[in-house]
């Protein structure tokens, strides 16, 4: 495109004494009029100053129905241009149409219209008025402007929800989209009108304030793209034009029209300075605008830059379509933010549709493939969605640019989670693989069966498959491949044929591996056509159907039950003794349409069916299997259907057979003792297998199963050397036995003897599986310890819910023994090293049969949570689980901390009481490993505090919701750490004092006044030489007073424990709450009365009553003569009497006209030493205050010493930030201007060679707008949050 010739930013409209606006006494004198119109055509070029005055005048003559120029101070005209395009009633083109006639009569008015209309859309209150117009710059009325926006308010036009302004931004495009169309024929050359408005967008685009930088951004984008619009018909114009005149000047010279030669040369130039005019003005906004703003701070406006320059190259490729625009496409495509990248790629979506324009696109595609490709694993996954329609189409244009590695990471992605994902990549693999078909085999006569087209293509899709290496995950390949390739998947009669019908002379016929795929790709199908929804984890649940979608249903259930009701069987007999083949055909059965047996009268094939399924059952001992068959038999007795009753009589004689031959083989089983034979025992085995499978699904009662498993299972725990499967299979059948009679007793129908009966064989089955848990046999003790589970969760107390109070009998509660025995098998079973489990590493195998043994551990530790939390076991026997939270956080941290979750929602003070009872049990599992003499630095010790740590992140912010939890904690921690007395004599810290140092984890969990009474509490079991002591075996017992006494009243704690404890007298106190905050306070303050519950539940000793005292009045320096015996620390440890009554010696008091001074209390500093207290004689009262009155005022000279130093440091690196220019900006300082977007270096130098567009500075007063500054200047300053650090700097070709 052409450069543009240099605009001015800035207008300057001279001043004429014929063109200043009258007083406002001349807006109620209509009749005022007098000057005349400016008459002649409209002309290029500007008006000089005598020909503006005219229009603006006095007396000029407006608009119809408008009102003379005063409109512009009142703001009445300019609202209502913004009103009628905000409430989007009126047709655009009439809008349009009413202001080019006002511009008609006095552009100048006009045009104010539109500039207000542009700075209201953007949310400013002010107006610009007629003398701003004529008088400022373009850079003053911006900031003009922006000292009138609403700081109260973030939101403007274009951000604003509700009703009204969702259908804005449409109308805000249109009306500029129209208002360009309307004036491409004259207006727009005047040189004036466009001008004009692309100074002010392009001046508003560079502005600080987001609204005004979004809303011209917008609007000169869609200028620019109707400005394209109008180029594209110039451009066709200029061509039919040029055609028109060439054919006239090569007719013969008798026949050519000269006349009409200049004519077509004439409008031939006219085209060509117009279109000059337009290439200029769209270069204006290109770099004025776009070059800016598509690296703008603001995702938005960025996005709103890419999609328009995909709009332009669409719309007039010949200009736009090269590499010099779509360099900023690819840049972008880096952009971190998910909303861009989309722009960019639904921008070259429209590019690679048409296939015209692939060879415009080679140099690109070869340039940023790659990262498109990478794209499709996309974050995002809209994102990612698209990439993937982006290389399809690729790939629909050319088969050569992506390469098989290209395509192979688009392939993985059927089987992705994300729906959105897998069906884009199944629409890829379709049309790569399955989309290429010959022109021959195209107009052949379509074939069925194995000879028709899809024969290959299942072929194909089987290969896939295979080669994929994902066998499990069938029902995502077909879910991903239904919307595209739907006939195909469909395909059953096909599907069919190759599994039963001989292969063809030359056919390579399918192997043992490929026949197993395509049954499961064909279940798969049957399922997805009778279902209609995704498979599990895909999707969010089931959704409604449309009619269309229902009816397609019911015609493919009735296809299918058609043609698998005739080729099931033969299918069943061909792979009867594979058993994975089996378990899938077995299965189609459950989406048939049954009625069709009857109304197609096909019974016969419903015989030779349930013979198939006989035979099975008698064939296979694989659990899968027979499971199988027992869900076809469920599926097939439907008493809803006539073929019911042919089905019951099949089942019943398979289950009569089967439990006569099981009864005869148990007695003679039983009667061998310790003799065991092999055969006799798989017999049994086999035998059990097909029962219990059956028993699953099927009520077997009649047959009363109990008594004969239960002696089973006796004999096995007198003989001791049952095999392991036959006492697995047992109790599982024994257990199906118990629920189908509860099942039984629910329904109300049973009689009373059957409910006693019910409890007796519970409670005799429950103890058989206790006795079962201390089995040799690892796999036995899990099925008991999960039957038992499950048993004492379904005859828990909560069997009675639900309206169901006649079932109370049969509540089942464990006794201490069997809790202990559950907790025992889970701490040896659960929580063991990953190589204790017995499986060997080295092999694939071994490895998935780690993860196997995981799986089977995490439902075993579920099983038993499940007890913790219905309160079915004690809470406190959580407490073994709950320790284990660190060490097996990987494979267990889950479920452990939804089990805390639960437990507090139940009983929150029994939970911290459990929580706490876990920290101790670990603590002294690490004194008696390490003796009392451990080093506190110690990973074993570290351990448990970061537990702790962890365990106080689980009560979350809400301190009122977990106050008397914490409380409760902090209770039983401090009885803990001062219950057993030093081993090493008196004189020495408790056994357990290191405790304090892991309870003090909790402590930022405590409100203010519960610290103060958790501290209370402290001081109980604290003598007072406790508080002289300073040695590192002391340390945890400072430290936990600390962080007690850190936020808290400390005017409030005794003398003595000021020693220790920060001065909160040095507070300011006129200081606000923070309005968070202050809530908090309140309910603190209001439940405060609470606070001593807890200490005083249990104790009987009366805890002082804390009164407040004076803020500024030390505690040190108080009056004794007004201190009673409770307010001192003597209360508090109970003194001896005659040292309790003893009067204290008066303190010399401040001079009286002084007040009280302030004394900060200091810090402990357990590093200094301190004297040996305990080898010297007590000291008496006086003794005491004056040491600690002179320790006090040595803490306080250092720590004055201290601030200092502080202070001189903070104020040096204030300096140096400064210096370095780190952003820090004072109130009255202006602010650093920037050009809203990232930097980056050596990329568009080119672009802005020749670029004569002064960036505006606008300089914003001080005290206005600062909540626009603070918001931007994170934006501003850090260029890569717009894009990846692999973008910056990089060429593009």
């Amino acid at each position: 495109m052409i450069a543009a010739p240099e605009l001015q930013t800035e207008f300057h409209y001279p001043q004429d004494t014929d063109t200043r606006f009258s007083s406002d006494t001349d807006f109620d004198d209509p009749d005022g009029r007098i000057a005349t119109q400016g008459k002649g055509k409209a002309k290029k070029g500007k008006k000089g100053p005598g020909e503006k005055g005219k229009g603006l005048g006095v007396g000029g003559n407006g608009a119809p129905g408008r009102i003379n120029g005063h409109h512009q101070e009142n703001g009445m005209e300019q609202m209502m241009l913004f009103e009628v395009v905000k409430l989007g009633k009126s047709a655009m083109q009439s809008v349009v149409d009413d202001w080019i006639e006002s511009y008609k009569h006095d552009r100048d008015i006009a045009l104010l219209d539109l500039i207000n209309f542009f700075i209201q859309c953007s949310g400013c209150k002010g107006v610009v008025s007629s003398d701003m117009f004529r008088h400022m710059q373009n850079s003053e009325i911006i900031r003009k402007m922006t000292e009138e926006f609403d700081e109260d308010s973030g939101d403007y036009p274009l951000t604003m929800t509700g009703p009204q302004w969702k259908k804005f931004k449409a109308s805000f495009c249109e009306f500029i989209g129209v208002l360009v169309r309307q004036c491409q024929y004259s207006i727009i050359y005047d040189e004036y009108m466009m001008d004009t408005v692309i100074s002010l967008l392009t001046g508003l685009s560079d502005s600080q304030v987001r609204a005004f930088r979004h809303t011209s951004t917008l609007a000169a984008m869609k200028l620019m793209t109707a400005l394209v619009n109008v180029a594209l018909n110039l451009s066709i114009n200029m061509d039919n034009t040029q055609r028109q005149y060439e054919a006239e000047r090569n007719k013969m010279i008798g026949k050519r029209a000269n006349e009409r030669l200049e004519m077509l040369l004439q409008k031939r130039k006219e085209l060509q300075e117009n279109q000059d005019e337009i290439e200029n003005m769209m270069n204006a906004i290109f770099k004025g605008v776009f070059v800016h703003r598509y690296r703008d701070a603001i995702a938005e406006i960025r996005a709103i830059c890419i999609e328009e320059i995909g709009v332009w190259m669409k719309m007039y490729s010949d200009a736009f379509l090269n590499d010099s625009y779509l360099k900023y496409v690819g840049w972008t495509l880096h952009d971190k933010q998910g909303e861009v990248r989309l722009k960019c790629l639904t921008a070259l979506q429209g590019l690679y549709y048409n296939r015209e324009l692939n060879s415009k696109l080679e140099l690109f595609t070869s340039r940023f493939k790659d990262r498109i490709v990478s794209m499709t694993l996309d974050k995002e996954y809209d994102v990612a969605v698209q990439a993937i329609k982006l290389l399809t189409l690729v790939l629909h244009s050319s088969d050569e640019v992506l390469t098989p590695e290209d395509c192979e990471s688009v392939y993985h992605l059927v089987y992705s989670a994300h729906r959105p994902v897998a069906v884009a990549a199944g629409e890829f693999l379709y049309k790569k693989l399955f989309s290429h078909r010959d022109a021959e085999e195209d107009s052949m006569p379509k074939r069925r069966g194995r000879q028709s087209l899809n024969a290959t293509l299942l072929k194909t899709t089987v290969f896939f498959f295979l080669e994929s290496e994902l066998h499990e995950h069938a029902a995502y390949l077909v879910d991903s491949m239904w919307e595209c390739a739907a006939d195909l998947l469909k395909d059953w009669e096909c599907m069919i044929s190759l599994l039963l019908d001989e292969t063809l002379p030359g056919e390579e016929a399918l192997t043992d591996r490929q026949e197993t795929a395509l049954i499961e790709i064909m279940l798969c199908t049957i399922r997805q056509a009778a279902e209609c929804h995704p498979p599990v984890g895909r999707g969010t649940g089931k959704r409604v159907l449309t009619a269309k979608e229902k009816k397609t249903q019911l015609d493919d259930r009735t296809r299918m039950t058609e043609l698998f009701a005739v080729a099931l069987p033969p299918l069943l007999a061909k792979y009867s003794v594979d058993a994975e083949k089996v378990t899938n055909l077995l299965q189609l059965p459950q989406f048939f349409d049954l009625e069709i047996y009857t109304t197609g009268r096909l019974e016969k094939h419903l015989e030779a069916l349930l013979r198939q399924i006989r035979e099975i059952v008698e064939k296979h001992t694989d659990t899968d299997v027979l499971e199988a068959c027992s869900k076809t038999y469920h599926s097939l007795c439907n008493e809803e259907y006539t073929i019911f009753n042919r089905v019951d009589i099949a089942r019943s004689q398979l289950l009569d057979e089967q439990v006569d031959k099981f009864a005869r083989l148990l007695e003679d089983f039983l009667q061998e003792g310790e003799d065991l034979d092999e055969d006799d025992a798989y017999q049994v085995l086999s035998t059990l297998k097909r029962i219990t499978a059956f028993h699953n699904a099927h009520d077997l009662s009649k047959w009363d199963l109990f008594t004969s498993n239960y002696k089973l299972l006796k004999s096995g725990i007198e003989n001791g050397d049952m095999p392991e499967q036959i006492v697995i299979h047992a109790l599982q059948c024994t257990h199906y036995v118990i629920l189908w009679h509860l099942a039984k007793v629910s329904d109300g129908t049973s009689k009373k003897e059957d409910m006693v009966t019910l409890r007796k064989q519970m409670r005799a089955f429950s103890l058989m599986c206790q006795r079962y848990l201390t089995n040799v046999n690892t796999a036995v003790k899990e099925q008991a310890f999960t039957i038992l589970c499950d048993m004492l969760m379904i005859f828990s107390h909560q069997i009675i819910s639900g309206g169901r109070e006649a079932l109370e009998p049969l509540i089942y509660s464990p006794d201490s023994s069997l809790q202990s025995e559950l907790l025992s098998f889970i701490l040896d079973h659960v929580f063991i090293d990953q190589d204790d489990d017995g499986s060997t590493d080295g092999q694939q195998d071994d490895e998935a049969g780690k993860i196997e043994a995981l799986h089977k551990r995490r439902n075993l530790l579920a099983a038993y949570c499940k007890l913790i939390i219905y309160n079915v076991v004690e809470m406190n026997t959580g407490a073994d689980i709950f320790k284990q939270y660190m060490r097996y956080y990987n494979d267990y941290g889950d479920i452990i901390k939804e089990t805390m979750s639960k437990t507090r929602q139940i009983d929150k003070i029994q939970c911290a009481k459990t929580l706490i009872l876990s920290l101790q049990q670990l603590f002294n599992e690490m004194v008696s490993e390490l003796g009392h003499n451990f080093d506190r630095s110690s990973s074993a010790f570290c351990g448990i505090k970061e537990l702790a740590r962890r365990f106080s992140l689980t009560f979350g912010l809400d301190q009122l919701k977990t106050r008397e939890a914490i409380a409760m904690l902090h209770k039983d921690g401090i009885e803990f750490a001062f219950k057993e007395p030093s081993p090493q004599g008196e004189g020495n810290p408790p056994a357990h004092l290191a405790f304090l140092d892991i309870l003090s984890e909790f402590s930022s969990k405590l409100m203010r006044q519960d610290k103060r009474t958790v501290h209370m509490y402290l001081e109980r079991f604290m003598t007072f030489q406790m508080t002289l002591q300073r040695e590192d075996c002391w340390l945890p017992l400072i430290s936990y007073r600390n962080s007690l006494q850190a936020g808290g009243d400390d005017d409030t704690m005794s003398v003595v424990s000021g020693i220790s404890s920060r001065g909160s007298s040095v507070r300011s106190k006129k200081a606000k709450p923070a309005p968070g905050k202050r809530k908090l306070a309140e309910a603190e303050e209001s439940s405060s009365s609470s606070s001593d519950m807890w200490l005083n539940r249990e104790q009987s000793l009366q805890t002082p009553v804390m009164m407040p005292s004076p803020h500024l009045t030390s505690t040190a320096i108080r009056d004794p003569k007004r201190m009673r015996p409770e307010d001192s620390y003597m209360g508090v440890y109970g003194m001896a009497p005659d040292q309790s009554q003893q009067p204290p010696t008066p303190q010399p008091q401040p001079p009286p006209q002084q007040p009280p001074t302030p004394q900060p209390q200091p810090h402990p500093h357990p590093q200094t030493p301190q004297p040996q207290h305990h080898h010297q004689p007590p000291m008496d009262y006086n003794t005491q205050v004056s040491w600690m009155l002179a320790q006090r005022q040595q803490e306080e000279v250092r720590q004055q010493q201290e601030r200092a130093m502080n202070y001189a440091k903070l104020r040096s690196n204030l300096q140096h930030a400064i210096r370095r220019n780190t952003g820090l900006m004072e109130d009255d300082e202006e602010p650093i201007v920037e050009d809203v977007m990232m930097s980056s270096e050596g990329r568009i130098e080119d672009l802005n060679e020749g670029m004569d567009f002064d960036t505006m500075d606008i300089d914003l007063p001080p005290s206005k707008n600062r909540r626009e500054r603070s918001e931007l200047k994170p934006d501003f300053y850090d260029p890569a949050s717009i894009m990846d650090e692999s973008v910056l700097g990089v060429s593009m070709f």
